[in-house]
């Protein structure tokens, strides 16, 4: 009898290992996406990775290199997804041979400054004035268009010097697809792009090379995506919207902003800036977007991507409330879920 017991119990101990060792297989199978681009969802990829590997037992491996830097990589297939804040072009979208564009997260970009004596937040712009600042058609903070705004603020006579990403990048997509929407000028000699030909200023790669040059230089605007306001404490602006409040950044004024997606086109091509005027939209952020997860729609890694993008649409949202990164409004989600189901192996 004591030997059955024993046998039995050996028995029973090794299946216990056995189901804990198919567990544990069934979590690290594979177990690891590798993803690139977008430099401003770097800071949410950073909060989701350590979280999403606690929970699900799979490393994430991310390489912020810029939006273009993404959707080259995911047409290369050369990672398993790309993040980019610009949707795909058309000639992107071919290159790229069956992907799909998914929004997974929601920010601001944000105009930034470096004047001396001018405090942060204390500085308002027009969408004209801003537009002609990058244009070069106003070169100094005293500048009488400036001065208007800003009554009572002392401004010195500084040159100014504009500061762009020089990598391409989600954020100077909606960046200019801002400042095409409200300057005639921008849209017919600028336009909208990942990188565009600049009339002015200075280059710096990615966010924190925008966010490292305007630290350094006097007199500087630039623009970054608001979790690098927050991790560099840079200067914002106070931007006039189109109701004519001089908004800030923050979740609320970006969901207003999101307000105006009543739906989602197929492709699932988003733009929010320069929100309409009306009460819902009174605090609204004008320079709000989207950001994309690019992924093949026929793909090896489909189940672990699906797992992903599918925590991150949920679960993901919440702990980076705290990097400015809106809750996404429930049209969107569904479109993105929408596209998700499509993905397959």
């Amino acid at each position: 009898m004591l030997k059955r017991l024993i046998l039995a119990g050996a028995a029973l101990a090794a299946a216990v290992a056995a189901i804990g060792a198919g567990g544990a297989a069934a979590r690290s199978h594979d177990s690891s996406l590798q993803g690139a681009g977008s430099s401003l969802i770097a800071p949410a990829l950073a909060v989701w990775q350590p979280l999403y590997g606690s929970a699900r037992g799979v490393t994430v491996n991310y390489s912020a290199i810029g939006s273009g830097g993404g959707i080259a990589a995911i047409t290369a297939r050369t990672v398993d997804f790309g993040a980019s804040d610009a949707p795909l072009t058309p000639d992107q979208a071919t290159a790229c041979n069956n992907c799909v564009q998914i929004p997974w997260a929601l920010t601001a970009t944000v105009p930034v400054y470096n004047i001396p004596g001018v405090p942060d937040t204390k500085l308002k712009l027009s969408s004209t004035v801003l537009a002609d600042i990058f244009l070069g058609k106003i070169t100094s903070w005293d500048d009488p268009a400036i001065k208007k705004l800003n009554p009572g603020l002392n401004l010195p006579s500084t040159k100014i010097t504009t500061v762009h990403r020089s990598d391409g990048s989600g954020d100077t997509y909606a960046f200019t697809d801002y400042l095409a929407h409200v300057s005639p000028q921008w849209r017919s000699q600028v336009g909208t792009a990942t990188s565009v030909n600049w009339p002015n200023g200075v280059g710096g790669a990615k966010n924190a090379g925008v966010a490292a040059l305007v630290q350094s230089t006097p007199g500087s605007i630039g623009y970054v995506s608001d979790a690098y306001v927050l991790q560099n404490h840079l200067n914002k602006v106070r931007l006039q919207n189109r109701s004519g409040r001089f908004a800030l950044p923050s979740i609320q004024s970006i969901e207003e902003a999101a307000q105006a997606v009543k739906s989602v086109p197929a492709d699932n091509n988003l733009s929010i800036v320069n929100p309409p005027a009306g009460g819902k939209y009174s605090d609204a952020w004008p320079i709000s977007t989207f950001t994309y997860v690019i992924v093949p729609l026929q793909t090896s890694k489909a189940k672990d991507i699906k797992n992903f993008v599918s925590w991150a649409l949920t679960h993901g949202q919440q702990p980076i409330k705290k990097l400015v990164f809106a809750p996404m409004p429930l049209v969107v989600i569904r479109a993105a879920n929408k596209t998700l189901a499509k993905i397959h192996s």
